[in-house]
């Protein structure tokens, strides 16, 4: 392998051997190296060693953590893991004051000598694999729209008695009337906050900046802008990657906004609904499939541009919607975002430009190299690994058996005719839904060993029991307001 090449000012290692980590390390001073990994549920995790402890061996042999006390790994009895760091992912943290680099790890079993099968990014490089087996094309590439809200403040509880949520932004349009020494105005309306230049949008330099530290860590981003939502809603853009590469991007880019927001004494949330009456928080994935230099989704003549296997991808996508869901938008909270109105994509209909369709086609631009799809169900509070990974093998299930979409709808869906729109499916409704649904259709997801029974089953019943139950068994406030007389 080429030694990778750095400077004073290079803070990201790409494609650096194990030997290329420990001398950068060493030449750059760093004290302290830490090690992330993402548990199940799609939260990163870390802990780190001193900069003296990292050699090259560390990168074969691994470091052991207790797997028992990560969500969704193992049980007590059989809780030594190992983590082994990628060393293509080394980076200088942006977030921290000690010089510190990071490392993104996968996970191994000690006894086995195996890869693990529940670590999410393992999925992600399986996933690949198996797209370059299936002989279908050489890469897929990965581009989602992250969208968020920008808070100044969030409180809530939840105990036996009581429960409540309460969050505060000075853009939000409820505080046009608060005494704020003095209150400026200028706050965006609910559902009128797509594209305002300061000052009704005031975090114009809270992205600007965040983008910065991101890209210090090798995150090429394309666009930033406030978006529909009052109170602070945004979206940063990335481009395009790979599949597990933009897995571990997404995973940063959470990581590098949620602390560069706490130095700005602000809190960002990536669920999908905060806001009651808004915008929710989508992260629509555009999607392709490439065989070396060429886009297997162009075609000149194809409706939208599309070729017969892009079509026959979403019909993968379209059939396995309500399983796929269940890795997508995996929250009771995903599903008051996914309701009729707020841009909501809830038909299971594909369309060019039409952004009520679960898939839409972007039609910004006729070069082969831009055409891809974008599937909008998903939202950030996906496992990202699994989420790429899931709707890669749906898509690649409609390849291989040839699924056709239907037909198009390019008209405004909330106004067809009644009978025309009973013909629309929808998307489910509920987690506990898409948990049904991928007890019942995951055949298509343990192809090539990509996702495992076990993986699927520990992932259905963390749900049902940290999520689904315990939001079915507690009164919500809003009752009150109903029943409490009745």
């Amino acid at each position: 392998m080429a030694k990778a090449k750095w400077n004073e000012s290079t803070t990201v290692l790409e494609k650096a051997s194990p030997a290329d980590v420990v001398e950068f390390c060493r030449a750059r001073d760093l004290q302290v190296v830490d090690l992330k990994f993402t548990d199940l549920p799609g939260i990163l995790q870390h802990f780190s060693i001193p900069a003296e402890e990292l050699s090259e061996s560390l990168f074969t042999e691994g470091i052991g953590f207790d797997g028992s006390s990560i969500r969704g790994f193992m049980e007590i009895h059989e809780s030594d893991m190992l983590l082994i760091p990628d060393p293509s992912t080394a980076f200088v943290d942006p977030c921290l004051e000690v010089p510190t680099l990071s490392l993104i790890c996968d996970v191994r079993d000690p006894i086995l000598q195996t890869s693990f099968t529940r670590d999410p990014r393992f999925v992600a490089h399986k996933a690949e694999e198996y797209l370059i087996r299936s002989g279908v094309a050489t890469a897929s590439y990965w581009g989602p729209e992250v969208e968020f809200y920008v808070f100044d403040d969030i409180r809530y509880e939840q105990n036996e008695f009581s429960s409540f949520h309460r969050v505060d932004s000075s853009e939000g349009s409820w505080n046009t009337a608060r005494d704020e020494g003095p209150n400026l105005g200028y706050k965006p309306r609910y559902k009128e906050g797509y594209f305002p230049v300061p000052p009704t949008d005031t975090l114009q330099d809270f992205r600007s900046r965040a983008v910065q530290r991101m890209k210090q860590v090798g995150i090429d981003v394309e666009v930033h802008h406030h978006e529909v939502g009052t109170a602070g809603q945004c979206e940063i853009d990335m481009r395009f990657k790979a599949l597990t590469r933009m897995g571990d991007q997404v995973m940063l880019y959470k990581y590098i906004l949620r602390n560069f927001a706490r130095e700005n004494n602000k809190t960002i949330t990536f669920m999908p609904k905060p806001i009651f009456q808004d915008n929710g928080s989508g992260m629509h994935v555009h999607q392709s499939l490439w065989k070396e230099d060429t886009n297997l989704f162009y075609d000149r003549n194809g409706y939208a541009l599309l070729s017969q296997p892009a079509l026959y991808y979403i019909g993968g996508l379209l059939k396995h919607s309500a399983a796929l869901l269940a890795f997508c938008a995996p929250t009771t909270n995903s599903y008051r975002r996914l309701v009729p109105g707020y841009e909501a994509p809830i038909n299971l209909v594909y369309s060019q430009r039409n952004r009520s369709a679960a898939v839409r086609i972007p039609m910004y631009s006729p070069n082969p190299k831009t055409k891809r799809l974008e599937y909008r169900c998903p939202d950030p509070s996906a496992n990202c690994y699994l989420a790429f990974a899931a709707m890669l093998m749906a898509g690649l299930d409609g390849i291989k058996k040839r699924i056709e979409p239907g037909a198009p709808i390019d008209r405004d869906i909330y106004h067809l005719d009644p009978e025309e729109a009973a013909r629309v499916k929808h998307v489910p409704g509920s987690l506990e839904e898409v948990l049904n649904a991928l007890e019942q259709d995951h055949e298509f997801l343990l192809e090539g060993n990509v996702f495992t029974k076990d993986l699927i089953e520990t992932w259905i019943a963390y749900k049902r029991e940290k999520e689904v139950d315990p939001i079915r068994l507690r009164p919500h406030p809003y009752e009150f307001h109903l029943y409490y007389d009745i």
